[in-house]
């Protein structure tokens, strides 16, 4: 029972203490009748993990963890919120859960899928698909392309998943939604690009046709530190950063301002943009990017 966080099927418990045993301990409101055919070893609310249980033992046997719920499983992080995924094979019957669950319950979703391998499994408690299973099946059942880009950004950008384990995933599922739009953004990733606003400006470059920087170069810098570049044109000696919030607050603006005139110092060109910016005014980007390049040298 402490395996599956104090939550068992009537038959676990019955296999355990009998009938009477678990009737007793209900009708003394020592344990929790959570629905039809689940009980909890305790009377009060449920807990994250515990939800996790119920829905996986409510919707059957091959009932994994999956897409984004799997991934946060397995260590992602990501922001917002959503209901229980729930995997299973196509051809199991599942319950109807909306009819079955407790009111302290979150919100389950079923999917049914014809393609489960062995390598889109991960051991766990409970079972989970793969984090690379997770990330494409959660990308594919996003809200929005914006949304499906981000997940699979966040997987790469927090090493989570190599993007080759993302493309391996989308070889044996030629039908999943995004699958395009997946594969794109884990190319990117692939080609160094780890956080999204540094994959939309590797989309701008290549939808402008200016030339393609490399992503993620090592530098080391006046003090010695190793430094990442966000992109770096060498031939040219140019460098674009792209700013996240966190480069607002004050000491990494001061910090930032001291990289800025290592660059100068050392004789390369420097511009920086807010992620936002990218995404906000894309063709102001391209605009100065292109006049950079150009002032370097670069033919157009």
């Amino acid at each position: 029972m402490f395996e599956q966080s104090g939550v068992l099927t009537s038959r676990q418990a019955i296999e355990q203490l009998g009938r009477s045993g678990l009737r007793r301990r209900l009708d003394r409101s020592q344990w929790r009748r959570i629905c039809s055919g689940v009980v909890l070893t305790h009377n009060g609310p449920l807990t994250a993990g515990q939800a996790l249980w119920v829905a996986v033992l409510l919707a059957g046997p091959t009932a994994l963890l999956a897409g984004l719920t799997a991934a946060r499983e397995g260590g992602l992080r990501f922001t917002g919120s959503g209901p229980i995924r729930i995997l299973v094979d196509s051809d199991q019957q599942y319950p109807d859960l909306r009819r079955r669950l407790p009111l302290d319950m979150p919100a389950v979703v079923v999917h049914r899928t014809g393609v489960l391998p062995d390598d889109d499994r991960q051991v766990g408690r409970p079972m989970r698909t793969s984090m690379a299973r997770s990330l494409v099946d959660a990308a594919a059942w996003a809200r929005s392309d914006d949304e499906a880009r981000a997940i699979i950004a966040a997987g790469c950008q927090q090493r989570r998943v190599a993007p080759a384990e993302i493309l391996a995933v989308l070889e044996r599922m030629q039908r999943t939604r995004r699958r395009q739009l997946i594969r794109a953004t884990a190319v990117d990733a692939d080609g160094g690009a780890t956080a999204l606003s540094e994959i939309d400006f590797i989309r701008l470059c290549r939808r402008h046709q200016l030339p393609l920087p490399d992503l993620q170069q090592r530098r080391r810098d006046r003090s010695g530190r190793l430094r990442y570049l966000d992109a770096y044109w060498r031939q040219w000696r140019l460098q674009v950063e792209v700013d996240g919030a966190h480069h607002m607050d004050v000491r990494e603006w001061a910090a930032d301002m001291r990289r800025q005139n290592d660059v100068w110092i050392a004789g390369d060109r420097i511009l920086r943009f807010p992620a936002f910016l990218i995404r906000s005014r894309p063709e102001e980007v391209v605009d100065q990017v292109r006049a950079a390049l150009r002032a370097a040298g670069w033919p157009g």
